[in-house]
């Protein structure tokens, strides 16, 4: 099936129009389906054709097509197919599944620990995106875990010690980093703990060393967009 080099993935609640390789549609495809790759995203100029409009949201690339995120100026498509749908269906075109693939948010849950000088705690970082920098505690949900939870675990995990996390509602960010279009949000909670350094065992080949900041000195190393956004509530 030859690919256009340039598609637009309307999404519009959970329904995305697939069209078929003379840009007919909508499209509708079948879970743990089998066989020859017959669907894909439409072009601008078929999405024309159908008299739909759209609003861009942002663009990536993928195995150099060009796929441009615009939500439909139509009234919810129940015709249109579920995204959850096209995962699955070798029907459909892997530059359109991947796309989904991408749309889908990443959930980080992150924590600011105070000490009694309301100075914050964080780790340098040797693995991921922030190798060698500073973060706070904190890294990807699991599945099916509550973002207060999963921050209480990372920070099990990376620091060595328990926490509990203050009334406070969260601080949540959103933001996409890379030109992949993959979208991270972040529920970052506050705590305090009054312990002794010595308690703090840093996870090995992960967090190489900690420190105590103050809230503008922690705003200065961060690289983190989810951080400073919430470093600047302290």
């Amino acid at each position: 099936m030859k690919h256009p080099s340039a598609v637009l993935y309307l999404e519009h609640d959970g329904k995305v129009l697939l069209v078929d390789s003379q840009g007919n549609g909508p499209q509708l495809p079948v879970m743990n389906s089998t066989g020859s790759t017959k669907f894909r995203f439409p072009t601008s100029e078929e999405v024309v054709k159908m008299g739909i409009g759209w609003e861009s949201k942002n663009t990536f690339e993928i195995l150099g097509i060009q796929v441009t995120k615009a939500h439909p100026l139509v009234e919810w498509p129940d015709h249109w197919a579920w995204k959850d749908e096209c995962i699955s269906d070798d029907a459909v075109h892997p530059i359109a599944r991947e796309s989904i693939y991408r749309s889908i948010h990443r959930l980080v849950s992150k924590v600011m620990i105070l000490n009694s000088e309301r100075k914050v705690l964080m780790g340098k970082i040797e693995r991921g995106h922030f190798v060698g920098h500073w973060t706070l505690p904190g890294g990807y949900m699991d599945h099916d875990e509550h973002p207060a939870i999963g921050c209480v675990r990372e920070t099990v995990e990376e620091i060595g010690i328990e926490i509990d996390l203050d009334d406070d509602a969260p601080i949540i960010t959103q933001r996409i980093f890379t030109n992949e279009g993959i979208s991270f949000v972040s529920f970052t909670y506050k705590a305090e703990w009054n312990g002794e350094d010595s308690e703090i065992k840093l996870k090995e080949n992960e967090i190489s060393d900690f420190a105590w900041l103050t809230p503008s000195e922690a705003l200065s190393v961060a690289v983190s967009g989810f951080d400073i956004a919430a470093l600047r509530h302290l």
